[in-house]
Order: C-alpha cells, then sequence, then structure tokens
C-alpha cells in the first residue's frame, strides 16, 4: 500500500479520529463493551504508515525525524523523575487500547513498575464502570443531548446515512445512541474491531491492566483525573466543532485503522516526539483546522497537562511512584516532562528495553 495523499489529506479534523479515539476509548470502551458485534475480529489490520512514507518518500521520512528529535523530551517513553528532597520515581507514556504490543511492559518499564509502591493513572473511575454511570448521572450533559437535540437532528442526510452504517457495523443502531454527543459517537465509529474483539473477550486497556497488575502485588493505586474532568475537555470544545469533526471521522474508514497502528508502532520504537510530527505529515489540513486542532490540543492535551504534573507531585515527592499517563502528554514544551522540569524536578529519559 502507497501512502496515497488524496486518500488521508484535506482536512486535519481527521486527526481528531485518533486523538479522540486514544483518549477516550476507555470509556466506550467499558460502557458499550457488551454491544458490540460478535463478527468482530482480533486480528488488527492496520498498516505501519511510517515505514511506507520511509519506502515510498524518504525526504519526508527523514524530515519527519528531524522534527521528532527537535521536539522537547520527545526521545523516550519511560523517565526517571527525582524530586527536590531525592523521591526516585517514573513517568511511563501509555496508550488506551488493549494491543498485546502496548500492554506488555518491556523489561525497562516492567523494572520500574516492579520496584514502585504506588501505580497513578489518569483516572482511578476506570477501575469501576459504576463510578462512570454515576458521573454520567451527575453530569449528563458531558456525553448526551439533555434537551429535545439528538445527534440525526444536526446531521445532512447523506452524513447520517453514514453514520449509521457506521454504527451498524459495530452491533448499535443510530437510534441507540442519538442523545449522546458527536465525540463520543466519533471514540465508537472509529475504534478498529479488533479492539472491540479483544474487550469483548476480556482483554484490558493497558491503564486497567497496570492496575490488575498492582492490585495483586498490593502496590497502592492513585488517580490524577475525575471522570468528569475528563469529559469535561472534550464537551468545553463547540458544538460545530466536534460535528464538523465526527463527519471528517467517518470519512477517514479504514485509515483510522493505519493511523492508530502507526502510533503503536511510535509507542514501541519509545519516540513520543514522533506523534505530532507524525500526524502534520500524514493528515495535513488548512488553516482554519489548523485553528481548530489548536483548540483541541489546548483543552484536551495541555490544560490537562498542567493538572496532571501539578497533583502528581506529591506522589513524587513521596518517591516509589510509577505514573502512567497517556504518550501525548509527555513531549513538548508544555508536556508533563517539561513541567515538573520547570518544578525543579530532574527528568532522566530510559531507553526501552526488551
Amino acid at each position: 500500500m502507497r501512502l496515497d495523499p488524496d486518500r488521508i489529506a484535506d482536512a486535519a479534523l481527521r486527526l481528531l479520529a485518533a486523538l479522540t479515539t486514544l483518549a477516550f476509548a476507555s470509556f466506550t470502551l467499558i460502557l458499550f463493551a457488551g454491544t458490540w458485534t460478535a463478527q468482530a475480529e482480533a486480528v488488527c489490520t492496520g498498516d505501519d504508515l511510517l515505514a511506507i512514507m520511509e519506502r515510498d518518500d524518504p525526504a519526508a521520512y527523514a524530515r519527519l525525524l528531524d522534527a521528532s528529535a527537535a521536539t522537547v523530551n520527545g526521545e523516550a517513553m519511560l523517565w526517571q523523575i527525582e524530586a527536590p528532597g531525592g523521591g526516585v520515581s517514573h513517568l511511563y507514556g501509555t496508550m488506551h487500547v488493549t494491543d498485546p504490543r502496548i500492554v506488555e511492559l518491556d523489561a525497562a518499564a516492567t523494572a520500574a513498575f516492579d520496584a514502585s509502591e504506588t501505580l497513578v493513572i489518569e483516572t482511578t473511575d476506570i477501575l469501576d464502570p459504576a463510578a462512570i454511570m454515576a458521573t454520567m448521572a451527575e453530569h449528563p450533559e458531558l456525553m448526551m443531548f439533555t434537551d429535545a437535540t439528538t445527534l440525526s437532528s444536526l446531521l445532512e442526510e447523506a452524513d447520517r446515512e453514514r453514520i449509521e452504517a457506521a454504527m451498524n457495523e459495530r452491533g448499535l443502531s443510530l437510534g441507540a445512541v442519538d442523545k449522546m454527543k458527536p465525540w463520543m459517537i466519533a471514540a465508537m465509529a472509529t475504534l478498529p474491531t479488533c479492539e472491540l474483539a479483544r474487550k469483548s473477550a476480556g482483554a484490558e486497556i493497558l491503564d486497567v491492566a497496570l492496575a490488575t497488575r498492582a492490585k495483586a502485588a498490593g502496590i497502592e493505586i492513585e488517580g490524577l483525573e475525575t471522570t468528569a474532568e475528563q469529559l469535561g475537555a472534550m464537551a468545553a470544545l463547540p458544538l460545530d466543532f466536534h460535528m464538523r469533526a465526527l463527519v471528517e471521522t467517518i470519512a477517514l474508514g479504514e485509515t483510522i485503522d493505519d493511523v492508530i497502528e502507526t502510533m503503536v508502532v511510535i509507542h514501541a520504537r519509545g519516540e513520543p516526539g514522533l506523534f505530532w510530527p507524525f500526524f502534520q505529515a500524514a493528515l495535513p489540513g488548512d488553516a482554519s483546522d489548523g485553528i481548530a486542532i489548536a483548540g483541541f490540543e489546548q483543552s484536551v492535551i495541555v490544560d490537562r497537562n498542567r493538572t496532571m504534573a501539578e497533583r502528581m507531585q506529591p506522589l513524587l515527592d513521596a518517591g516509589g511512584a510509577f505514573v502512567a499517563i497517556g504518550a501525548l502528554h509527555l513531549p513538548g514544551e508544555e508536556g508533563v516532562v517539561a513541567l515538573l522540569q520547570e518544578a525543579g524536578y530532574s527528568a532522566t529519559p530510559l531507553p526501552s528495553g526488551d
């Protein structure tokens, strides 16, 4: 397969398909695990777009690597964090998926985890579906239309038919989810069928798998955010933005499998600095799309970086913490690693190990 610009160009908002899916897969998998189609296949079919770029456009691939190398704190998924008072902990970049290549930690991350006294994840709510349901009951506006609005009422007929078809492929009717906010539908419609199949078979996303291991080892578990805060980051963005993103997400079709496969490859390489350069190279768009993406990045990535960096500091001061948060939160001048460095913590990148 060649990296066909006509296939995945045109709209940077298609980037939201990957980001929304990865950011909120945990909620959609937990809430709807029992309703996915039993026909989903556990074998993932996505292609590694980096390998395709390296083969078909070496110059573009070299530029991507240069951009990654220039990304602040983009060289490692695992960091040793030393607090000003001397406490030593580890920070690890995750993906919220069940893919065995992500769930099975490499040797370096395993050693750091095994030596820890506290596991810190983004939210402990994902360990208890009842907690998520309670949040939905207390703050229904975060995930649902609470007035007469329905998703169908906001869609043109052609787009409605495409979204309905996407939901039918996953064993859900549009009517069953017509009151849900568009970003939830986007995450549900683009989760690769291999993810659905693994979850239906009992597989755990990395965050939950780490918690399961921690409980078995007697390691305490702490969270940095609540479900309401995480969902609020998406709900705060304008509805028309979400609707446009949903339509573009559906337009991606099977390309989302390629994007997620490539993200898994980037994670395996241990280079979080590659994520944004890859997105920008593979999913270009116009100026207005860039503005929209900047808003998404600010609300869902940057603002949450500051919250998580601040809340993890007491746990880092105590030492012995293994902090596991989404890999997109690690790199960059406003990433969690940089924020911790600004706060006086020492951060040392640790190479990935088999």
